[in-house]
């Protein structure tokens, strides 16, 4: 599988864990040879690997590292790609805490940007929370279910940027924050994310998207 940013994602499967090293050396050795010819290279530092695993081993994961271009690299319990972070047992956990931690860090810088109730009107503060906090936060809700301790936590804070937009009392029912903000529930949005990307995969041709052709017909 290649991404369509900067990097690319090898993905092989076998029996054995030694198999699997084998593999991904040759199609490294392969990818590193066709570069070289159109004058192409790549950062062979910044790999990743992890070892997915299936519901019925039992066995512990192995910890044998893979060479690849005279670098040692060895099983990661996390892998970044396109901006998701994934985990052998596919947990959205890390993901969502690593994305609401991001969320906090930009609204307190934005929210230096004045005292409440003076400098930034509502209805600027509300674009700045629907334009910049919402997409950060809310990123990988398309293919990533929250669990319920991530879904506490971006509920949590998402009714603290509801009540800097209205400029709402700690007190104020969170029950009402959304309709006072003009600012969608985070729950409702990811089911509407989710709809969405079923509908892409449903609708594609099945020659342009590999998921489409395993649906019924």
């Amino acid at each position: 599988m290649v991404s369509y940013v900067d990097h690319f994602s090898i993905t092989v499967a076998s029996l054995s864990h030694w198999g699997n090293i084998r593999c991904l050396q040759r199609l490294f050795s392969t990818i590193a040879t066709k570069g070289r010819d159109i004058g192409m290279s790549s950062s062979v530092r910044k790999t990743e690997l992890i070892n997915w695993r299936t519901a019925s081993q039992r066995t512990p994961p192995s910890t044998a590292p893979i060479e690849l271009g005279g670098h040692l690299f060895h099983p990661s319990k996390v892998v970044r790609w396109l901006g998701y972070r994934f985990t052998p047992a596919l947990t959205c956990t890390h993901h969502f805490r690593h994305r609401l931690s991001l969320a906090q860090a930009i609204f307190s810088f934005v929210k230096c940007l004045s005292s409440p109730g003076a400098g930034v009107r509502p209805f600027l503060c509300h674009q700045i929370a629907s334009g910049l906090l919402f997409p950060i936060h809310t990123y990988g809700a398309d293919l990533l279910t929250p669990n319920f301790s991530a879904r506490r936590g971006v509920n949590s804070f998402w009714h603290r940027v509801q009540r800097w937009t209205t400029y709402n009392f700690v007190s104020t029912p969170t029950c009402i924050l959304s309709r006072e903000a003009c600012l969608r529930p985070i729950i409702s949005y990811w089911s509407y994310r989710r709809r969405l990307a079923a509908n892409r995969v449903a609708c594609a041709p099945p020659k342009a998207n590999p998921a489409s052709a395993r649906l019924p017909q």
